[in-house]
C-alpha cells in the first residue's frame, strides 16, 4: 500500500484520464513506479519543458564562471573524489 497526498482535483481529473483509457488510476501508478526501478528515470512527457528556477540558474551561472577561470577539481577515479572530500572535511 502506497500514500499519496495530492490535491483532490488533480487526483479527480488523473482517475477520468486513466478511466478513458481503460486503467485505473492504481495500475497506472504502479506502472510508473516499475518503470522508475527498472529505468533509474524520472521521465515526464517529451512537449513538457522544464524551467530551472532562478536559484539554480545563478548557481549555473556562478559554476560556469569558476570552471572559465580554473576554479574546479577534476579526478581520474571516484577514489580520488572520495579521497579529496575526507580531506576538505577535515579541515
Amino acid at each position: 500500500m502506497l500514500t499519496v497526498r495530492t490535491d483532490k482535483k488533480i487526483k479527480t481529473e488523473a482517475m477520468k484520464v486513466a478511466s478513458n483509457l481503460g486503467f485505473s488510476l492504481s495500475t497506472l501508478v504502479n506502472a510508473y513506479l516499475r518503470n522508475l526501478i527498472r529505468t533509474k528515470r524520472v521521465h515526464f512527457a517529451d512537449d513538457v519543458q522544464l524551467e530551472p528556477t532562478p536559484y539554480l540558474k545563478k548557481l549555473l551561472r556562478e559554476s560556469d564562471k569558476d570552471i572559465k577561470n580554473g576554479k574546479y577539481v577534476s579526478f581520474d577515479t571516484a577514489d580520488k573524489a572520495v579521497a579529496f572530500l575526507h580531506s576538505i572535511a577535515k579541515k
